[in-house]
């Protein structure tokens, strides 16, 4: 099982991935079938951070692969590759990337990943909240230039008003400059703040812990076994020693 694996990273890192290229998968069916341009220009600008991903994806797997070749050739690398380029008729490869999640799930098992998320938590938090920010900067903007765009008095119109807004507004900086001024609008800028808070407010706990929690001591080495050596040792020595006591007694007593 070990050779099957060799290629596949972190439990974690591999239901990232493959969550992505779900995610990936489910944008090019909507880009076939939405008609409508603005929302096929931040399907489209959606679909480029993903290839984006993907190639540091596959470039991270074959620099650290035992073998460059034998992940590349036999362990799908190539279609890892494909899959990267951002052009439509490739992007079904990343059906590969599930099979990937697929064949880790039955060979380590449901309670084992379970075990290991709860493990790394800290770990297993940051790909959460990395996966909750892509799905809010990718839905927000389709749902707030769905409900913006033909609205009266809408300076959100575009797609790139809708990603910037949905950019400052889920990073809390909110300069201002673009707003909702539909109540659907203003329903889910507050839903995108709220999220963001806790983005944010999560990825600092965890940067700080990163750098100021201390480094975990290696465990001392067993003594237990060293020291009922020792004493044992003293104590045959203590009986030898006594033995050759009660010898000396016996000669000094003996009349010669």
């Amino acid at each position: 099982m070990t050779k099957e694996r060799s290629e596949l990273k972190s439990i974690g890192y591999e239901i990232f991935i493959g969550i992505l290229s779900i995610l990936s998968i489910v944008n090019l069916l909507l880009l076939y079938a939405v008609q409508e341009k603005s929302l096929d220009t931040v399907l489209t600008v959606m679909n480029s951070v993903f290839s984006a991903i993907f190639v540091a994806d596959f470039l991270y797997r074959i620099f650290t692969a035992p073998s460059a070749g034998a992940y590349f050739f036999k362990h799908f690398g190539w279609a890892d590759l494909l899959a990267s380029v951002p052009v439509a008729q490739f992007k079904i490869l990343r059906i590969f990337r599930l099979i990937r999640v697929y064949r880790l799930l039955r060979d380590v098992g449901i309670r084992t990943i379970g075990r290991a998320l709860s493990k790394d938590r800290a770990g297993s938090s940051l790909y959460i909240l990395l996966l909750m920010g892509i799905l809010v900067l990718e839905f927000g903007s389709l749902s707030v230039l769905r409900v913006e765009q033909g609205a009266p008095g809408a300076n959100i119109r575009t797609a790139s008003d809708a990603l910037w807004y949905t950019i400052v507004t889920i990073s809390t900086v909110g300069y201002g400059d673009q707003y909702p001024v539909t109540d659907a609008g203003r329903i889910i800028g507050a839903g995108i703040i709220v999220i963001g808070v806790g983005i944010f407010g999560t990825f600092t706990g965890y940067l700080a812990n990163f750098f100021l929690s201390p480094k975990k001591k290696e465990p001392a080495p067993p003594v237990e076994s060293a020291d009922t050596g020792t004493v044992e040792g003293l104590r045959l020595r203590l009986e030898e020693s006594e033995a050759k006591l009660t010898e000396i007694r016996k000669l000094l007593v003996e009349p010669s």
